[in-house]
């Protein structure tokens, strides 16, 4: 069962409503004392519905936790459609520039800020979670990989797993790597984290600093799943056939 309901995120400009989305397991039904682990995603509006999507194709996260009877609740918020680069904005821990794009000034931290202080603590108070660490987890795509990084470095006392697929690392590969030698992190802390073959054809520095952000989080002692998707694009389509591994890394138990 997905439910949907609207929330209001903060923008410069006031408060923008959004559709938030709240997946529950069929078991939330009749399993009056059974609390759940958290998932929060990225991209709402990408992960359930094709008709919702932007492009057409969702993640089919629903169909995929229905058919593996996945035992988790997910939680996603609708980003920002300003034409104005407002999920670029949203979705940027930090500032930078890009000739095609020019000067993006990144509001990742209030994105956090409002996600972990109103969005998690709305979720926890009208649902059954299991609201600590070990139990929230975060994950999406793209920008929302990129952002699911910077949460479970910046964040790591409320996020303890993360999914980044084709994170944005181009945007600032420095300061995210500084980041990632600078932060606490916890010793069971779990990253899954891939990018598409094609992806890499595209950008020639983009497979050095997969690699280097693997490479740094593996010496940073985090569990990590790291993958190069044979003929995989930068889609929800493409996004969608991971399901089974990130689902596995994020859910596995030692």
């Amino acid at each position: 069962m997905v439910q949907r309901w609207n929330v209001f995120f903060p923008t410069p400009d006031g408060p923008d409503r959004r559709t938030a989305y709240l997946y529950l397991p069929e078991s939330y039904g009749f399993e009056a004392d059974r609390r759940y682990p958290v998932l929060y995603m990225f991209d709402g509006h990408n992960v359930f519905f094709d008709t919702d999507a932007t492009y057409g194709t969702c993640w089919g996260m629903k169909e995929y936790l229905d058919y593996t009877d996945a035992q988790l609740i997910v939680a996603a918020v609708e980003c920002s459609h300003d034409p104005d680069n407002g999920r670029l904005k949203e979705y940027s821990p930090y500032s930078f520039t890009d000739p095609g794009l020019g000067k993006i000034e990144g509001r990742g931290k209030q994105t956090m800020e409002w996600m972990i202080h109103t969005f998690k603590e709305e979720i926890d108070s009208n649902y059954r979670t299991l609201p600590d660490r070990a139990h929230t987890w975060i994950a999406g795509s793209s920008m929302g990989g990129l952002m699911s990084l910077y949460a479970v470095l910046e964040y790591n006392s409320v996020f303890s797993r993360a999914a980044a697929l084709s994170p944005s690392i181009w945007t600032s590969p420095d300061r995210l790597k500084q980041l990632a030698q600078r932060a606490r992190i916890a010793q069971d802390t779990i990253v899954y984290m891939d990018y598409g073959s094609r992806e890499l054809a595209s950008r020639k520095t983009m497979q050095t600093q997969f690699w280097q952000m693997a490479q740094l989080l593996a010496e940073r002692g985090i569990f990590l799943t790291s993958r190069i998707v044979p003929r995989g694009t930068h889609c929800e389509a493409c996004w969608e056939k991971q399901l089974p591994f990130l689902i596995h890394t994020l859910t596995y138990e030692p």
